[in-house]
This record gives C-alpha cells, structure tokens and sequence, in this order.
C-alpha cells in the first residue's frame, strides 16, 4: 500500500489545523494511501519529519500550516535521493507557494483538490544551509517584518508586513551591497534587495509577474535609495507588476548570486530571519516534486 506523511502545524490557521486534519486523512485514505500523521511541536521538526519520509520512501508528503512550516517541509525534501509527491494545504498569513502553485487559499478546498491534481516539477533555492521556495530580502524593510506581532498578522494579515515596512521606508538608513551575479555586478547603495523565485511576494500575486515556478532562475530586483515619494511610487509599481519599469529599481535574472555588504545584514526568508551575509544564492532547479491543480501553471 502506499505512504503518505500528513505534517501539520497544531496552532496554525488560528489553530483550526485540527479541523481539517480528519479530512486531510480521509481524502489521502480514500486515494489509497496509510496516512502517518505527524503533529510539529517546535522549530524545524517538520523539517525532520519530511526527511524522514525520504529516508523510508514514502510516496506523498503533504504539509497543513502556515508559511514557516511549509518552508520547514519543503527543506527537510530538499537535495533527498527519493523525491515524494509534495502537497500543502495553506493556513498562514500570506501562504505566497501556494499562490505561485494555484493551490486555493480554502482549505477545505485545497484538500478536495488533491485528488485531481497532476505533478510538477519546481524551482526552489538554496543559501548557505537554508532552503526558500518564494523570496530573500535584505535591508531595513525586510527586518522590519520581524516586528509584525501574531496579533497583527490576525487582524491585519498581509497588510501588517506592508505597514511595518511603510515605517521602515521613512527612516535615513543606508546600507552598501556588493553584488555578482550570471552577467554583471553592481556595486552600491540599496534600500531593498528581492531575490524571489515565484510570482508571489508576501501575497502581492504580481511583484515578479514573470517568475515561473519552473523556470530555473532567479528574479533579482535592487531597489535603491530614494525619498518617500520614490517608494509611494514603487509601491504603486509592484502592485501592478511594473517594477522592471521603475528608475530606481534594477531587475536582473540570474541563477547564481553573490551578495556582500559593509556590515553582516540578516535576510528575510520567506518571512523568517535566515543568515547574515556575504552569502551565495544558487536555484535548485525543478528539485521538488509537487502536485498541483491541473491546468494551471
């Protein structure tokens, strides 16, 4: 019979994950799986459990939470030798992968889902010893999401992020990046460095308008120092998916970067504080074996 290792966080979703748990294990059960349901506890242990399945070759993994969990899972699948089907059932903030996937943002639906989707191979993305599937950020607006509390994110949602970097956006701060990458540097002050893989940037469906989930490469945009106005008009441009044609934002794609700064600066990965640089950021091109809803890309 087959294997599945259901993975879900207890307290995400506004702690409804247990709502939908029974029919997460009745919809793999009817697709002719044995279910091992696995509940995460602390920090990185969906990341252990999803490498558990690999190392005993389970068939599909399928991970309940928020962003942070579906990071952890889709790490623990990351550079494995037996590659399960992966699924996640979205309860988080932003849930940007399945954005960038067309997974539907109901629960409810998105577990009616697995049972006609069809698999896809995608794009993640390593730096150092961690692993990402949406977006590196660096600069003041990136720290900046960390101060977003669990009561804003319940209350507010997304907009929390955008309101915390608002604030981060009016003060003086100046921050020199180094920068190499396939075909070029630059070499200079930023305020905002976006290295994204997906479409979907902290639930803006439409910053990379261009980043396919398979499409082997990496969607670099440097966003340098400007006034408040500048940013308003930014804003404006990645709501609407026209960064590339902004004045103070360079796009770059690339497969392989490089990034140095004055002084070590913390990146944001998908929306959890990740490693100081300098650091290298390579894709993994078409690493993860996904189900997806049909037709859709």
């Amino acid at each position: 019979m087959k294997k599945a290792m259901f993975i879900l966080n207890p307290s995400s979703g506004k702690e409804k994950a247990k709502d939908y748990a029974e029919q997460v294990e009745r919809t793999l059960e009817e697709m002719g799986y044995s279910v091992d349901t696995r509940e995460t506890q602390k920090a990185k242990d969906a990341t252990e459990f999803a490498a558990e399945a690999c190392e005993k070759e389970y068939d599909f993994v399928v991970a309940m939470g928020g962003d942070g969990t579906i990071n952890e899972a889709v790490s623990g699948l990351a550079e494995q030798e037996h590659h399960p089907l992966f699924s996640l059932i979205p309860l988080g903030t932003v849930n940007d992968f399945a954005r960038a996937l067309n997974i539907s943002l109901d629960p409810a639906e998105a577990i009616e889902a697995l049972k006609t989707g069809s698999e896809k191979w995608v794009d993640i993305a390593k730096v150092g010893d961690h692993f990402f599937m949406n977006i590196l950020a660096l600069g003041q607006v990136a720290e900046s999401t960390y101060e977003v509390t669990p009561e804003q994110k319940t209350k507010l949602g997304a907009f929390a992020y955008f309101i915390e970097g608002l604030k981060a956006i009016t003060q003086d701060t100046e921050q020199y990046f180094e920068i190499e990458y396939d075909d070029g540097k630059f070499e200079g002050e930023a305020k905002l460095v976006l290295v994204a893989l997906t479409n979907s940037v902290g639930g803006f469906e439409k910053l990379a308008p261009e980043a396919l989930t398979d499409d082997g490469l990496l969607h670099l945009y440097i966003i340098k120092n400007a006034a408040l106005p500048a940013f308003i008009r930014i804003a404006g441009n990645m709501l609407v998916g026209k960064l590339d044609n902004d004045p103070a934002v360079e796009v770059i794609k690339t497969t392989k970067v490089s990034i140095r700064t004055n002084e070590p600066l913390y990146c944001n990965i998908d929306g959890d504080e990740g490693c100081a640089t300098p650091f290298v950021i390579e894709v993994l091109p078409r690493h993860i074996r996904a189900l997806v809803p049909p037709d859709k890309d």
